[in-house]
């Protein structure tokens, strides 16, 4: 086994804040594990499990970056090595077969591929009879023009050979043709194809012309059995691409979303009619995961369907079915599709309870448990990487102007006010991130609309002010929350506030005003 990548050590930061000017001087690592601030743990973890391909299970309150050290690992996985394909059953199209392909033979059949795509020529370059057979060239006054062109645009004929009878050489064209061509092509339509033989390096050879839009495909007899030999093979669908995302995040997926699905066809699996049932197979996010991670924050959330997600991660394989009884999908079945994904996952604590035993055992068995930091040390050094994080926000962003150095003393001011407020925490500073990313962006549309190069301290503490929370308006204008729903809420609300509080009440014929 080869060794882990080595460690990026990017251009230093400064040694302290007054070394910078703006957040222009603070250098932005190109390693997205190392944007991850104050998380020093969960990076060092999260660098194991992406080399070790382990799984993770991250724990904190929102906006901390749990799904930024999720995105950050996925990054350090390797490109996928293969390709998942559905291959048509013959014998019993209900069960496709599945094709794991690897990275070089996709690439070999894209040659081989190429190889069949053939020559394009100008039809003028074509024998003149397969031009005109195939719609290029006027059999009458010899005018060159697109196929789709049912009439000649120079002497206004009709362009549609006649087998036999249509071509340059037919006397009795003009008393028979017009009788013949309602007959052997219905609405005078050219060929698509015409194959015939021509000497090259003189040994003979059979070669096809193709329509190929404005030009003619030319396709030289090793290239018709290159051809051939495909058509051999069942027909397939290529289900999860080999260049794709090693990130997929599935928080919120439905169980059609998370574990895949067939589509319904009124017509079934008709094969004139209807479509095959391998072309309506779709994979699930635990499928186009497969050799990269599998995200899902608010896993607690995802209640029955853990179980399944548990049975994927200890087969590394799992079945495509049709999820609606009432569709025809419901009769397909697509067995050993493969998922090897990483699971990265993330709680709150409060419903850690709500995640299901053996998924956590199978995570602690396979990977790690992590609880991320609300706060660090209120260091020069963790407010220079406070700084950093300003510099990514902003960059991010990219519609806001850099911020000064007197802008992010604001931030780190208002670092320290929140960790001690929010969690008790003297002489540290916030990870909360996202709040003070939002603060940070408000502060830069401020600065933006008073057209300023930078967004300075003013802006900061103007966006302190407006950028406050809902709960905190409605306190500074009246009070406390009880005494805005006192002076909101009209005598009607009241009596049937559980109408407005149904979230609360599961049955809703449980309170007064409910429906029945």
């Amino acid at each position: 086994m080869s060794s882990p990548p080595p460690i990026e050590h990017p251009r230093a930061l400064p040694a302290s804040l007054d070394e910078i000017r703006s957040t222009e001087d603070i250098p932005i690592p190109s390693d997205p594990l190392q944007r991850v601030i104050g998380q020093e743990k969960a990076v060092e973890i999260a660098r194991i499990a992406a080399y070790q391909r382990r799984h993770l299970l991250l724990v904190g309150p929102p906006g901390i970056g749990k799904s930024m050290t999720a995105q950050a690992l996925a990054l350090h996985l390797d490109r996928p090595r293969t390709e998942i394909r559905i291959v048509h059953n013959p014998e019993n199209p209900e069960r496709p077969s599945v094709e794991v392909v690897s990275g070089d033979e996709v690439y070999s059949e894209v040659e081989r591929a190429r190889a069949i795509e053939g020559e394009l020529i100008a039809p003028a370059d074509a024998p003149a009879s397969v031009a005109e057979r195939l719609g290029y060239r006027c059999p009458r006054c010899s005018f060159y023009s697109p196929p789709t062109d049912r009439y000649c645009p120079s002497c206004s004929n009709l362009k549609q050979v006649v087998p036999g009878l249509g071509g340059s050489g037919n006397p009795f064209r003009d008393l028979v043709g017009g009788i013949l061509e309602l007959t052997v092509s219905p609405g005078g339509n050219p060929q698509e194809s015409v194959r015939t033989t021509r000497l090259r390096n003189g040994v003979e050879e059979v070669v096809a012309y193709e329509r190929g839009g404005d030009q003619i495909k030319v396709l030289d007899q090793r290239a018709l059995e290159r051809r051939r030999s495909l058509q051999r093979e069942s027909p397939r669908k290529v289900l999860v691409k080999l260049e794709r995302n090693t990130f997929v995040m599935a928080t919120g997926a439905s169980e059609t979303e998370l574990l895949g699905d067939v589509r319904h066809d009124p017509y079934g699996g008709h094969p004139q009619l209807g479509t095959l049932p391998y072309e309506r197979t779709i994979a699930g996010a635990i499928h186009e995961s497969h050799e990269g991670v599998l995200f899902i924050d608010e896993l607690p959330h995802f209640g029955h369907l853990q179980r399944h997600i548990l049975t994927a991660m200890q087969e590394r394989r799992f079945p495509i079915t049709g999820r609606n009884p009432q569709s025809g999908g419901a009769a397909v079945r697509v067995d050993n599709v493969p998922c090897e994904f990483i699971l990265v996952a993330a709680s709150n604590i409060q419903d850690l309870h709500r995640i299901l035993s053996p998924l956590r055992s199978r995570i602690s068995g396979g990977g790690y448990e992590v609880l991320l930091d609300t706060a660090m040390p209120d260091t020069d050094r963790n407010q220079l990487k406070l700084a950093q994080f300003c510099a990514q926000e902003i960059a991010t962003d990219g519609r806001i102007a850099p911020a000064t150095k007197e802008a992010v003393v604001e931030i780190i001011q208002e670092a320290r006010r929140r960790a001690e407020v929010i969690d008790g925490r003297r002489n540290s500073l916030t990870l909360r991130l996202r709040e003070l990313g939002g603060l940070i962006r408000t502060a830069g549309d401020f600065a933006t609309v008073a057209r300023s190069s930078f967004i300075e301290a003013s802006h900061l503490k103007e966006a302190l002010v407006r950028a406050r929370s809902i709960e905190e308006q409605i306190k500074s204008a009246y009070g406390s929350m009880q005494g805005g729903l006192s002076r909101d809420v009209t005598e009607a609300q009241r009596q049937n506030l559980g109408y407005y509080s149904w979230n609360d009440h599961p049955d809703p014929g449980s309170f007064s005003g409910g429906y029945g």
